[in-house]
């Protein structure tokens, strides 16, 4: 795992830009200043530890670099093909791998590769910069572009570190979408003219004109219900052999590895894929201060089962009020995900022990795990109410504290006469329309803007129910919340965390099943259970989802007034500005 930047200004201080990501790879530095694009790098040493595998990475011509932030699946078994084609290698990474595709397909390369990963290759004889990030949005990949100037990097800050401040102008829409959504939705950030790249998308610059193309989608999440007729027996099958392979691709490094360990089903499938291959396994836990609080209990009965080498450790009250302001400096915009601060805990405590872990993220998104797929379609049945009952509402739960009886009351309500996409919003915990009013002045944002523009750009209503959802938490609250915190809570450390359950041939799969097969009987992550039946205790198959979040009460006083998201954006983003807090209020 690496951080990059570059840019196309010979005379912005690239060296004290990558020093501000150093933590995404302090075990190695590299430049490049020849010709029109200058790019530094970082790296977290996990495949062929020699020196002859750093970054920027040279292919033999020199006409062709790389940096590459991230990991290849299979990675060997394309080495070969290449090698077949007539290719030669001087290392053992996957980098040099992933270099000699692009010379041997060119942009089509892609099409041959899956991954986590954000690319950026310099094409000398084309006077093309081309960059690429992963199909689910594992790895972040940011750029700037103002016309002329062009900059890219793995993280924000190493952006506003290479760039004048004047060049960076805060989008005040950014701000107010974070408030419906909890995170700034892609592809924006909160500054104009600085975006984030979209999941399964490509960009190149042309370096002679400086011009910028725009982004574009390699891949699509298939939706067509595959024709074989499968069974749930069969299916079931079918995804135990394609998890197995992909946590056996996920598991080579030179480096020490580790799992993390939830107590959740989607964590405790990729630790027992991986002790049925005999791995020797190591496993990491976060709990609070109550066994009712946690989920440790459940880890501990996986941990015992499969015989790891089983790690705990217990998140504070005190250390998560000390961790909180630590938001900002991890995600560099306006981020509202607590369960940031366990997994930030549970990372610390793994990086003690290994460089690389896996994790069993993406298993709700891609099996359908959320209970809010439920919950929506129970409140779909209800009529909706006018928006003046919104804004009463609003009104009403300002004056209660967030875990009344009342105010769950009147949050009930509010959501269950809501429909469509509003009632989506408010199921995921964002500010209603009627909340965020007093926003739009305050920001300056139109009457006519949007508030749900990022939940509609993947609103299929040509989709079954919950595979709608699914398909919509997939390109939206996956890679925009859950994927973004993991990446930078663990890379905040210096740690590797890996995704198997979202290999490309996995994801594929599960999207291609019809709804009563992928969900048998309506059941949640129903295929997925079925598969590993006689694989995990029937506690860990039986249990209900349970989210990573930190208990209400760790907050103290953050559980009444405003909501989580609007204490973050005024306490780390607004008030440092002395932006007028109580003129929203």
């Amino acid at each position: 795992m690496c951080g990059f930047v570059g840019g196309n200004d010979p005379d912005w201080p690239y060296a004290e830009a990558l020093e501000t990501i150093r933590h995404r790879g302090p075990d190695a530095a590299g430049f490049r200043h020849e010709g029109p694009i200058h790019a530094g790098f970082r790296r977290l040493a996990i495949i062929d530890l020699d020196d002859a595998a750093n970054q920027p990475f040279v292919a033999a011509d020199g006409q062709t670099w790389i940096v590459f932030n991230g990991e290849i699946y299979g990675f060997r078994r394309l080495r070969k093909e290449l090698e077949a084609r007539g290719h030669r290698f001087r290392t053992e990474s996957d980098t040099e791998v992933l270099l000699e595709a692009f010379l041997e397909w060119g942009q089509d390369f892609i099409d041959h590769i899956d991954g986590m990963f954000a690319i950026a290759i310099w094409d000398q004889r084309r006077q093309q910069l081309h960059l690429y990030r992963d199909r689910p949005g594992i790895k972040p990949l940011y750029y700037f572009y103002d016309g002329t100037k062009f900059a890219f990097a793995s993280e924000l800050k190493a952006i506003e570190q290479l760039l004048p401040s004047c060049a960076l102008v805060t989008d005040p829409t950014a701000l107010y979408d974070f408030l419906g959504y909890r995170y700034v939705p892609a592809p924006k950030t909160q500054y104009r003219n600085c975006y984030k790249m979209l999941p399964g998308h490509r960009l190149t610059f042309s370096a002679a004109d400086r011009k910028l193309g725009e982004q574009q989608a390699y891949w699509q999440l298939p939706t067509a219900v595959d024709d074989r007729g499968w069974s749930v027996d069969s299916a079931a099958e079918e995804l135990k052999f394609l998890i197995a392979q992909s946590v056996r691709d996920q598991m080579i490094a030179d480096v020490p590895l580790g799992f993390f360990l939830s107590g959740g089903l989607d964590s405790s499938v990729v630790v027992a894929s991986a002790a049925l291959q005999n791995a020797d396994v190591a496993t990491f836990s976060i709990g609070f201060d109550s066994d009712e609080a946690s989920e440790t209990p459940y880890a501990r009965q996986v941990a015992e089962r499969f015989g790891t080498k089983h790690v705990e450790k217990i998140l504070t009250q005190s250390e998560a009020a000390d961790l909180l302001p630590r938001l900002k400096s991890w995600f560099d915009e306006p981020f509202a995900d607590e369960s940031a601060l366990p997994t930030y805990l549970v990372s610390r405590t793994a990086r003690e022990h290994v460089t690389v872990v896996l994790t069993g993220d993406g298993g709700d998104e891609v099996f359908g795990g959320y209970n809010t797929y439920q919950r929506y379609a129970r409140y779909a049945e209800w009529p909706s109410w006018p928006q003046a009952f919104d804004r009463a509402a609003v009104r009403l739960k300002r004056r209660l504290h967030r875990r009344s009886a009342l105010h769950r009351v009147v949050r009930v309500l509010e959501t269950g006469f809501s429909s469509g996409i509003e009632l989506w919003s408010k199921i995921m915990v964002g500010m209603p329309a009627a909340a965020k009013a007093e926003y739009r002045t305050v920001f300056g944002v139109p009457d006519d803007y949007d508030d749900w523009w990022h939940f509609r750009r993947y609103w299929r209503d040509d989709l079954p129910l919950k595979t709608r959802l699914q398909y919509l938490d997939f390109h939206t609250f996956m890679h925009g919340s859950v994927l973004t915190k993991v990446d930078r809570t663990s890379m905040a450390v210096s740690l590797e965390a890996r995704v198997p359950l979202l290999a490309r041939n996995v994801i594929e799969f599960s999207f291609s099943l019809a709804e009563d097969v992928r969900l048998p009987n309506g059941e949640a992550k129903g295929l997925l259970r079925h598969a590993y039946r006689d694989v995990l205790p029937p506690a860990i198959l039986q249990r209900r989802k349970k989210g990573f979040g930190i208990p209400q009460y760790y907050f103290g006083d953050l559980g009444k007034g405003i909501p989580l998201q609007e204490h973050i954006l005024h306490r780390l983003f607004l008030e440092p500005r002395q932006a007028n807090y109580n003129a929203a209020l």
